[in-house]
């Protein structure tokens, strides 16, 4: 069996074989042979390998791009930096995995009692197309560092960055079974979920395939976690200063060409300055252009693909139907993939740009009365991934945040990702978290011993 991609920028089509059930069963096999040794380097070790490993995706930064670019549309510098911060995980946890790892001394009348954190064995990863190099180093880079070996099962559209990723990870010296690659369909997958030698599932993704990752790997009584899609809210208060505000509204809206789970996507004003807020958003946006992602003039990168872009524009002509106003864009390009960046004003409960996760650059304005309703609003959604709040009175913005119903709300700052500080989800955005001290346990056996 075989599956297409098609270049979202040129067209050009790129067909790729799904695996056979033999070359299934070797990666398992060569994952559960791997694990012993693996778990058993120290800590120093592994880390050894990580730094190998970041300085190998370095090196190759320049063919990862292009990769990332022909599969699903990225722009250049986007690519890059993408490369970069996934070298710079691996380096991070590399540092910082032994004190995360140590065993916890707890006191209790034992002698001496502690927990201790143990690696489960084989993760099965299986991760989606808008970053396709960074959100399998997410997982990846601590996994590893925890002494778990992965598997990855990544998005159909983008085969070729994971076979690249598998080559950086060959290059650097990783022992073969450590990390290996299922070109596989969601049918195998669930075979996968369910074998005995896979002990645990990490998935980014839609919030129907989290559903059916989440069922399979119940049945079976395996750890999941679980990072879904997001409808995030971006607060504007009176107070903001639109100065800094716009430039991260646009950032955060249409950076990815809007592919992004955390990117803001309802944008939460107050009346004293929604007027004005809106004017400068959409001066800002308008000058994004869509082009070539390989060339550095390009602003907006296309789609990732031609059905995605139909579906966005949909959701587009729906809302505005129910009475949304498009404000800016709304039309779709002349490539198949491209879609202009899209303000629509007058959102309302009942339209898709106030209920669903719009996944592509269009922005919802959303007119609140004062504050409280803007922190109410925020939470009148199914999703809870990111947030963030504008106020020229941080600790206004702090107080706000902590009624906000979210994985991570930031004040006056644009929502991301970071090796620091645990990433995930509340309510159907999933559940679990990755990164940092919370991501790196969440595959392990947290063990207690009880010394009497």
């Amino acid at each position: 069996m075989s599956h297409a991609n098609r270049d979202p920028w040129t067209g050009e089509v790129r067909p790729f074989p799904l695996m056979p059930p033999a070359a299934v069963e070797a990666s398992l096999a060569a994952a559960e042979a791997a694990f012993p040794a693996w778990s058993a380097l120290s800590i120093d070790e592994r880390a050894g390998h990580l730094r190998r490993v970041a300085a190998t995706l370095r090196a190759r930064r320049d063919d990862l791009a292009l990769t990332m670019s022909a599969e699903m549309g990225k722009l250049r510098r986007e690519a890059l930096a993408e490369v970069e911060k996934s070298a710079s995980a691996c380096e991070y946890y590399a540092d910082h995995a032994a004190r995360y790892l140590a065993d916890q001394a707890i006191g209790t009348e034992a002698a001496r009692s502690y927990v201790r954190y143990e690696p489960l064995g084989c993760v099965l990863a299986i991760m989606p197309w808008n970053f396709p190099v960074w959100q399998v180093f997410r997982f990846l880079a601590p996994g590893l560092m925890a002494g778990n070996v992965a598997l990855l099962k990544h998005a159909t559209n983008v085969p070729a960055c994971a076979d690249a990723i598998a080559e950086v990870l060959a290059e650097a010296g990783v022992p073969a079974g450590v990390f290996g690659v299922l070109h596989i369909d969601n049918e195998q997958a669930a075979a996968v979920i369910a074998d005995p030698r896979v002990k645990a599932v990490t998935l980014t993704g839609s919030e129907r395939a989290g559903r059916s990752v989440a069922a399979t790997a119940g049945g079976h009584l395996k750890k999941c976690v679980l990072e879904l899609g997001g409808s995030d809210p971006f607060i504007v208060l009176d107070d903001a200063d639109l100065e800094k505000t716009v430039p991260v509204a646009v950032a955060s809206r249409f950076g990815n060409a809007g592919q992004t789970c955390i990117a803001a996507k309802r944008f939460i004003v107050t009346p004293g300055v929604a007027d004005r807020f809106v004017r400068a958003f959409c001066e800002a946006a308008a000058k994004l252009q869509v082009g070539d992602p390989n060339d550095e003039a390009t602003t907006l990168a296309p789609m990732a693909r031609a059905d995605l872009r139909d579906e966005l524009h949909r959701k587009v002509m729906d809302s505005v139907a129910r009475g949304a106003r498009v404000l800016l864009g709304g039309r779709p390009g002349q490539g198949d993939t491209h879609y202009p960046a899209t303000i629509l004003d007058a959102v309302a409960p009942g339209m898709p740009a106030w209920d669903e996760e719009l996944f592509g650059p269009v922005a919802s304005i959303l007119r609140v009365a004062d504050e409280n309703e803007a922190v109410r609003v925020a939470n009148a959604t199914r999703f809870g991934l990111g947030a963030s709040v504008w106020t020229a009175d941080a600790h206004r913005g702090e107080r706000l945040a902590r009624r906000i119903q979210a994985g991570a709300c930031f004040v006056n700052s644009l929502v991301r990702s970071d090796v620091r500080l645990p990433f995930g989800g509340t309510k159907a955005s999933g559940f679990g978290r990755e990164l940092a001290e919370h991501g790196i346990h969440e595959f392990t056996n947290i063990q207690t011993i009880y010394v009497a």
